[in-house]
C-alpha cells in the first residue's frame, strides 16, 4: 500500500464549470463545437422547466436540436441502439448528457457510435475506442455518480445479463457543467442513494491499491491506482460529506449543503476515474440482480463489511480518513483511528437511510455462491481492492453482512 513512484495522475474534462446557475452558459459552450446538438436525458427531466430553459438557450445560440429522452436506469444496451438509430455518422456536432449517471453514460456511448459506427459491444473493455468521439457536455442532476467527469460508460448488456464498461480516455467529457440548483428537485430517496454512492466512491478511492504503473500501463489501463492527486480529491470530498451530507438529508432545499455534496461527488468522480472502485462495487453488481436495490444503497450497505475486510491491509489510510473526519483522539493507535473512521462513515450512511445489513436487501445464504462467482469476474475492480478478493472471502463477507455483524472482526 505505498505509492513508491510519488505519482500524481488524473484524467479529466478540458473544462469544469461549477456553481449555482452555471447551466445558463450551456449555449455559449455548446456553440463552440458546431450547430447540431443532441440532448440526451430521461423522460422525467425532459418535462422540467430547467430542461426547457437549457433547450431554449441552445436554440438562442442558433443550434439545431435533436432530443433523446428515453434513458433508463442501469443503462440498457437498447437505449444506445435507439438513441443512435436516427443519425448518420458525423451528423451531430456535440452531445449534451443531462441527468443522472445513466443519462451521462448514454451520451458517452452515443458519442462513440456516432463517431466510429458499430455496436456498443465493440467498445467494451479498456482503450477499445479507436479515436476521439463526438464532443460531450455533461450536466449532472444528482450529487452522486461522478459520471460527469469520468472516462467510463456503464452499459447493461441484456443478452449477457451483465454490466459492461467502455473504459477509454476518448470518452471523457469535453465540458462538465455542474450546477447544484439542478439537484433541488431531486427526490429525497434518490438524493440519499446517490450521496451514499459518492461516499462509497471516496472511501474506496482513498483505500484503493496503489499500483506504481509503468508508462505502458498508464497508456493502456484506466485504473492505475491511488496517487497523490486522487488522495487530494478524496480528502476534499470526505471533508465536504462530513460537513453537509446530514444537512442535505434533513433539508433538501439547503442549496449550500447541496453544493457541498455535489462538489464532493465531483471530487469522487475525479478520483475513481484513475483509482477505480473496489470490492463494494464488484459485489453490488451481481447482488443487485437479487433484490433490485438502488445502486447507492447497495454499495452503501456493503461498505461497513468491506471496510472491516480491508482495514488490516490499509490501516494507515483509514487512520488518515479518521483524521480528515475529525474523529480521532490523541494517542490512539492507527488501528483505533481507522476504526473511528469506519464508525463515522457508518453514521453518515445511516443518515442517508442506507440499510446496514444485507438480509433486508433480499440476500440469503443460497445466493452466496452466485454472487461470489460473479464478483470475482469484475477483474478491474478486484485488482483495486487492498484485501485479496477470493470467492471464499466474498462468501464469508456476505455472511457477516446478512447477519449484520459489525463487530471488529479481523477476517470475515
Amino acid at each position: 500500500m505505498e505509492n513508491t513512484l510519488g505519482l500524481g495522475l488524473v484524467r479529466q474534462p478540458k473544462t469544469v464549470l461549477f456553481g449555482p446557475g452555471q447551466r445558463g452558459q450551456l449555449g455559449l459552450y455548446a456553440r463552440g463545437f458546431g450547430t447540431r446538438v443532441l440532448m440526451v436525458t430521461d423522460e422525467r427531466m425532459a418535462t422540467t422547466p430547467e430542461f426547457k430553459a437549457m433547450h431554449d438557450d441552445l436554440s438562442a445560440a442558433g443550434m439545431k436540436i435533436s432530443i433523446y429522452d428515453q434513458a433508463l436506469p442501469d443503462l440498457p444496451r437498447q437505449n444506445v441502439i435507439d438513441a443512435t438509430a436516427p443519425f448518420a455518422r458525423g451528423s451531430i456536432d456535440v452531445i449534451v448528457g443531462i441527468g443522472g449517471g445513466s443519462c451521462m453514460d448514454l451520451a458517452k456511448a452515443v458519442s462513440v457510435i456516432l463517431a466510429h459506427g458499430g455496436d456498443v459491444r465493440d467498445y467494451f473493455g479498456e482503450f477499445a475506442v479507436p479515436g476521439p468521439g463526438i464532443p460531450i457536455i455533461t450536466i449532472p442532476t444528482t450529487g452522486g455518480t461522478g459520471a460527469e467527469v469520468t472516462s467510463l460508460a456503464i452499459v447493461y448488456d441484456d443478452e449477457n445479463q451483465m454490466k459492461m464498461a467502455i473504459a477509454d480516455a476518448h470518452i471523457a467529457p469535453a465540458i462538465a457543467i455542474i450546477d447544484p440548483e439542478l439537484t433541488l428537485s431531486c427526490p429525497p430517496g434518490l438524493t440519499a442513494a446517490t450521496a451514499a454512492d459518492a461516499l462509497s466512491h471516496l472511501v474506496e478511492a482513498y483505500t484503493a491499491r496503489p499500483k506504481n504503473p509503468t508508462p505502458q500501463q498508464i497508456a493502456t489501463q484506466i485504473y492505475v491506482g491511488k496517487n497523490r492527486i486522487t488522495d487530494m480529491f478524496c480528502t476534499q470530498g470526505l471533508t465536504l460529506m462530513n460537513k453537509s451530507l446530514g444537512a442535505v438529508v434533513d433539508d433538501p432545499s439547503d442549496l449550500a449543503a447541496r453544493s457541498d455534496v455535489m462538489f464532493a461527488a465531483y471530487c469522487a468522480g475525479m478520483a475513481i476515474n484513475t483509482t477505480g472502485t473496489a470490492a463494494a462495487h464488484a459485489i453490488q453488481s451481481p447482488m443487485a440482480a437479487i433484490g433490485h436495490t438502488p445502486h447507492g444503497f447497495g454499495v452503501g450497505a456493503l461498505l461497513p463489511y468491506v471496510m472491516r475486510f480491508n482495514l488490516p491491509y490499509c490501516t494507515s489510510e483509514f487512520a488518515q480518513i479518521g483524521q480528515t473526519l475529525g474523529v480521532v483522539r490523541p494517542g490512539q493507535s492507527e488501528r483505533d483511528q481507522g476504526r473511528a473512521a469506519i464508525t463515522r462513515i457508518e453514521e453518515l450512511l445511516e443518515k442517508t437511510g442506507t440499510p446496514m445489513e444485507l438480509a433486508s436487501l433480499g440476500v440469503e445464504e443460497t445466493h452466496f455462491d452466485q454472487i461470489a462467482a460473479s464478483s470475482v469476474k469484475a477483474t478491474r475492480l478486484v485488482l483495486n481492492n487492498p484485501a485479496p478478493m477470493t470467492e471464499q472471502a466474498i462468501k464469508a463477507l456476505l455472511a457477516r453482512g446478512v447477519a449484520g455483524d459489525r463487530s471488529w472482526w479481523e477476517k470475515p
